[in-house]
């Protein structure tokens, strides 16, 4: 049995590795493809929050906007700086690359990236206005802190640890967008717009947590790099939204 199997084996029966050396090569590249796409997605998150901080009604809400946007950057240069250690070329993430640029409002993109990099989707399109970026926040902070649940248990030790850390300040970005929600209902927000937010963002959100059936999944289990089904971690993020959307239809 060549090394490679072992350790594919040891790694399908719970097995966890600490450092690049010994990780089969597809495991690295799912690895790869998993911290690439967080990097990018929490620099172009960032991006689309900072163009909202002068949005904010109150230095509250602009000092929340804040520190999504400089804790997002902390992030992604964590899961860089592991990224390197597997031999990424980082430098080309010190260089000028357009994270705020966007698809038009009305475009529906499916799961097809229209640009050059590893971002979700959802962060390709636009935010129009503060309650469009409450609602998109209050939404993916939910989604966010699922998928990070789920991704620091995966078997690369040191990518655990740093999503488990992560992890406690997006609960707190979470909360952020919770807060700033009921301070929009508080404020007597109009319903109208807020669910109108709300069935734009649903979908593309939604559409965060890959294909219910995905192929990809039963390897990645194998892996130790996942371990609930896509359609898990969806049904769990429509519970958590549920009260909220009934909240804006009332």
């Amino acid at each position: 049995m060549s090394e490679q199997t072992d350790i594919t084996d040891y790694l399908a029966e719970g097995g966890k590795l600490s450092a690049p050396d010994n990780a089969p090569p597809r495991y690295r590249a799912e690895l790869m493809r998993i911290m690439a796409s967080f990097v990018d997605s929490e620099l172009a998150g960032a991006a689309g929050f900072a163009d909202c901080i002068n949005m904010g009604p109150g230095v509250k809400e602009r000092i929340a906007a804040s520190r999504i946007v400089l804790e997002k950057h902390d992030h992604a240069e964590r899961v860089l700086d592991l990224m390197g250690e597997f031999g990424a070329n980082t430098d080309r993430y010190m260089q000028v690359h357009p994270w705020t640029e966007r698809v038009d409002r009305d475009e529906d993109i499916g799961a097809t990236r229209p640009g050059g990099d590893m971002r979700l989707n959802v962060f390709w399109y636009p935010i129009e206005s503060w309650t469009d970026a409450v609602v998109m926040n209050v939404l993916m902070g939910k989604a966010t802190v699922i998928q990070l649940e789920e991704l620091s248990r995966c078997s690369y030790q040191p990518l655990a640890e740093a999503f488990r850390e992560i992890l406690l300040r997006e609960r707190r970005h979470m909360e952020l967008g919770e807060e700033g929600f009921a301070r929009l209902q508080d404020a007597g927000a109009d319903n109208a717009a807020l669910a109108s937010s709300f069935d734009y963002w649903r979908p593309r959100v939604a559409a965060s947590f890959g294909g219910r059936d995905s192929a990809r999944f039963a390897l990645l289990k194998k892996f130790g790099l996942r371990h609930r089904p896509n359609a898990d971690l969806l049904t769990e993020w429509e519970a958590m939204v549920e009260a909220v959307v009934k909240s804006v239809s009332a």
